[in-house]
């Protein structure tokens, strides 16, 4: 993982010290337009890790993820698959919302490789306080932030894989298993049933692993 960010990650870290110094970060230009960083939150304990790209309009304001339509997606989704979403750990391999501005509205730009790069610590950190028993992938940008730019959802979804030997972990390190980001139920529009009930049984296939 690279240095970017790892100048600003204490020593020691909790999820209050994380979320604490995450709001100094200069790891990446992304601070300059953002409201604030969001790290993660949840059971600091938790068996199961979910990880999606990077806060979105209403996280970026309010300073947790998924507390918008997509969060609201995941939470039932989590209920329907037989997982509690006060148990889990939720958190975003980028800590801030990028975006581009038109009129008075703020448009998702997905973040570049260089950005995912540069926020690597802050998720390594987390990994090192939570360490979860498996990782649930939540779109494209958070498995390429693991296993590189070749990483396609529509390969890997629904299916136990292991962690990327090349990076830190906890020992032992997490199984992982990729979904679909909640987000692209909401904009499946026709196909919104089936989006949302093939992300409900990936989060099944999960919470079989996780109670195996």
């Amino acid at each position: 993982m690279t240095e970017g960010a790892a100048a600003w990650v204490p020593e020691r870290p909790t999820i209050a010290r994380l979320s604490s110094a995450v709001q100094e970060c200069r790891g990446c230009e992304l601070y300059r337009e953002a409201t604030q960083a969001v790290m993660g939150r949840g059971d600091p304990g938790a068996g199961l890790m979910l990880l999606g790209e990077q806060p979105g309009d209403r996280e970026d304001r309010e300073g947790e993820p998924f507390v918008g339509p997509a969060g609201g997606v995941l939470d039932k989704a989590l209920a329907e698959a037989g997982i509690a979403p006060d148990t889990v750990y939720t958190t975003n391999v980028v800590k801030h919302f990028r975006f581009r501005t038109v009129g008075k509205r703020r448009i998702h730009l997905s973040p570049s490789r260089g950005q995912v790069a540069a926020c690597a610590p802050w998720l390594a950190a987390e990994l090192e306080v939570v360490r979860p028993a498996g990782v649930v992938l939540l779109g494209g940008t958070a498995g390429q932030a693991l296993y590189g730019s070749s990483f396609r959802v529509g390969t890997a979804r629904g299916r136990v894989i292991d962690w990327p030997e090349e990076l830190p972990a906890s020992d032992p390190a997490p199984w992982v298993l990729a979904t679909i980001h909640p987000s692209a139920v909401l904009r499946a529009r026709d196909a919104r049933q089936a989006a949302y009930d093939g992300l409900v049984a990936d989060l099944r296939t999960a919470a079989a692993e996780l109670s195996g």
